[in-house]
């Protein structure tokens, strides 16, 4: 089965009207505030769906901060099972600092469609379309994988763009990058947006190799598997990660996962911006309206889009 077309406009509107509510604490230096902004409109907005909905990726016990939480059930309970990841608001430091690349997001599947990863640290390579299956293996290393990224795409290995989280965690892998004289583009926060600079008409990076959040590379699975494109990571826990990994039924804590092991059937994946970035501008303050920008993609109906809503603020936000 597929998930029906009318959805993705429904859950577009859910990360419009959260990457609204974040924008009202652009630059005011409160992650928190910003975070319950986005999650507060989100909750009610998904809760408006008719839908039975069991959220499998959310912010996780680690964040101090208002959740949609793992195991909570969306949506008027009346309707198609689905699984959604939220993250209602990806760059809560961009969004209190005014900086970018700052966005809501969710993804949403049938009912057991996304991988329940644990709120912990995931290894992650992910690269663009249009290249042969499972390319990339995370045990090859850093030299032999960019070797054979760069035979794969037909380029010199130094012009090849590689995307790596700003972490001392990443010094080996940035040696190595540099001793092959890849070039280096950095981000501080926001994996999501990171990973997701490998895809588009012209991308700005050929890789993403970085350690980052375990939920946000399901989340980063969906759009792939919607877009096109390649991800493996493998988690990395300690020894409470292990056990909540248990009770979400993961064994294998070694094992390495491909975008079919995280993502299964047919998916919606919707991202706001609130500030602009590489995925859509951000929230947009007209006056007596706002303008919000959505990359959206479905699945099944093969639907690669950009939208751009305006909702009066009277009407909508009162």
């Amino acid at each position: 089965m597929s998930i029906d077309k009318k959805f993705l406009n429904l859950f577009i509107k859910v990360t419009e009207k959260a990457a609204i509510g974040a924008s009202k604490f652009i630059g005011k230096k409160d992650k928190v505030a910003a975070d319950k902004g986005a999650v507060d409109p989100m909750r009610r907005e998904l809760n408006k769906i008719n839908m039975e909905g069991t959220v499998v990726i959310g912010e996780g016990e680690m964040d101090e901060a208002p959740m949609l939480y793992i195991g909570e059930k969306v949506g008027t309970l009346n309707g198609p099972k689905f699984d959604i990841a939220v993250d209602p608001l990806e760059g809560t430091k961009f969004t209190a600092n005014g900086e970018p690349n700052a966005f809501s997001v969710l993804a949403i599947s049938e009912h057991g469609g996304l991988l329940s990863a644990p709120d912990s640290y995931m290894e992650k390579i992910v690269i663009g379309s249009n290249l042969p299956k499972n390319l990339m293996d995370i045990d090859n290393g850093v030299e032999k994988n960019i070797k054979i990224l760069a035979e794969a795409k037909n380029k010199k290995i130094s012009q090849l763009n590689a995307c790596v989280l700003k972490r001392p965690r990443h010094e080996h892998i940035v040696n190595e990058l540099n001793k092959m004289d890849v070039k280096i583009n950095y981000i501080t926060d926001g994996d999501i947006a990171g990973a997701l600079s490998v895809i588009g008409k012209n991308p700005i990076n050929d890789i993403y190799y970085s350690t980052g959040g375990a939920p946000e590379g399901v989340v980063v699975a969906a759009a792939l598997s919607c877009y096109g494109g390649q991800i493996q990571g493998r988690l990395v826990l300690d020894n409470e990660e292990k056990v909540r990994a248990k009770k979400l039924g993961i064994k294998d804590f070694t094992k390495k996962y491909n975008i079919d092991d995280m993502v299964k059937g047919d998916v919606i994946f919707c991202a706001t911006g609130v500030t602009n970035g590489d995925l859509a501008e951000g929230v947009k303050d007209l006056g007596n309206e706002f303008e919000v920008n959505t990359f959206a993609l479905h699945k099944s109906q093969k639907v690669i889009k950009s939208v751009k809503n305006i909702y009066n603020k009277w009407t909508h936000f009162l």
